[in-house]
């Protein structure tokens, strides 16, 4: 009699302990999936500023077509991008472009000096920083996720569930070299 006792709590221990398990994977998925769509909602807002942006600086600038283009096409592969790796070399080459355009504008004492375009600036950085912070919440949240499903006892069920590992949002190695500063004209 005993021992049918003890068989039954452990089994109820068993069957608790899976369940928590189970719970908290999902609940990890749910926060990759969350982080993902931060991302996703700060690259929308950017990719709205964009336009904006570019009008203002196409006003000042029309002779400078090629930069005006090169934007609008990493614009549309950030738009495009279906995984973290996507996103982040689109991104990448957006950051690139958006760079010259900036240096486009520099060349413009009038439009540099233009609320539109500073208060567009401002945005734009305003909105860099929330893409960071997006991106370390989200890469917190893969790890977090990542190391539930690949450590015991949860190994036993993630992969026959279905709960496969995540990828990280990584910078493209492009982006890893210090950045090169130049004041010359």
């Amino acid at each position: 009699m005993v021992w049918v006792i003890v068989v039954v709590v452990a089994l109820v221990l068993l069957v608790g302990v899976a369940v928590y398990l189970f719970n908290r994977v999902v609940r990890l998925r749910n926060e990759v999936d969350t982080g993902w769509s931060n991302i996703d909602v700060q690259l929308k807002r950017r990719n709205d500023l964009i336009p904006n942006l570019v009008e203002t600086v196409k006003g000042y600038a029309a002779h400078e077509r090629g930069v005006f283009e090169e934007v609008t096409n990493a614009r549309s592969a950030v738009a495009r991008a279906q995984s973290p790796a996507e996103a982040g070399a689109a991104d990448s080459l957006l950051g690139q472009a958006l760079g010259r355009l900036f240096a486009v504008a520099e060349a413009y004492p009038d439009l540099k000096a233009s609320q539109n375009f500073l208060e567009l600036q401002a945005e734009l950085t305003d909105t860099e920083d929330k893409i960071a912070a997006a991106r370390r919440y989200y890469n917190a949240t893969v790890l977090a996720y990542n190391t539930a499903i690949q450590t015991f006892p949860a190994l036993l069920f993630a992969g026959p569930l279905g709960f496969r590992a995540r990828e990280f949002f990584d910078a493209p190695e492009g982006e890893r070299e210090p950045v090169a500063v130049s004041f010359a004209t």
